[in-house]
């Protein structure tokens, strides 16, 4: 078990990005037949390397599925840099081809959507996780997967107001989503600390 628990985090930590990224693409993907003609074939362009940046992170995160700490510590730091690139060649796409405010907050909302989405996941696989402890280990185990349910509660009903005011910045809305999966970050580091209390 404490194999598991341990990577836990890390995998999480992958499939939260990953489905941002899908979710990003989704979106952009859906209005590219509106983008004016003679900028298509540069949003196409465009497209295909976000596609290609998903695809390279998702394959990283494949290989280092069964890997221990040591690792995924290692490979984190390359996937950290990849997540970074993928932001800023977003921020260039929806700055060049998606100037359209509605384009910038439909993207916002499928990315939001994917990471609350991620936070409950997680949360439902570390409570079936941890049926495996017993007495007062599992009970540090249910309060944190708890606090990490109550931390997704909060981070969704933050990003559903930005989403419905309409009039947040492209920057703000992507602080928020920032603020939002450092918060999951720290909800899944802690629940893999509980893991290890526990099995230990």
């Amino acid at each position: 078990m404490s194999g598991q628990s341990s990577f836990h985090y890390y995998l999480n930590w992958a499939k939260e990005r990953i489905d941002e990224m899908d979710a990003a693409l989704a979106s952009l993907e859906n209005k590219a037949s509106e983008v004016q003609a003679d900028l298509r074939t540069k949003s196409t362009q465009a497209l295909a390397e976000l596609r290609k940046k998903r695809d390279e992170f998702q394959d990283a995160a494949r290989k280092q599925a069964e890997a221990n700490d040591a690792a995924w510590a290692s490979i984190k730091a390359q996937l950290d840099s990849d997540w970074t690139q993928f932001e800023s060649e977003l921020d260039k796409y929806v700055a060049t081809f998606g100037e359209q405010v509605k384009q910038q907050q439909a993207t916002f909302k499928l990315q939001a959507e994917a990471q609350i989405k991620a936070w409950r996941d997680a949360a439902d696989k570390l409570n079936a996780a941890a049926t495996e402890f017993a007495g007062e280990r599992r009970g540090d185990i249910d309060t944190m997967v708890g606090r990490m349910k109550a931390d997704a509660t909060q981070a969704d009903e933050r990003l559903q107001k930005l989403s419905q005011a309409g009039t947040a910045s492209w920057s703000a809305m992507m602080n928020a989503l920032n603020e939002t999966r450092a918060a999951f970050d720290r909800a899944n580091q802690s629940a893999r600390d509980a893991f290890r209390k526990a099995a230990s």
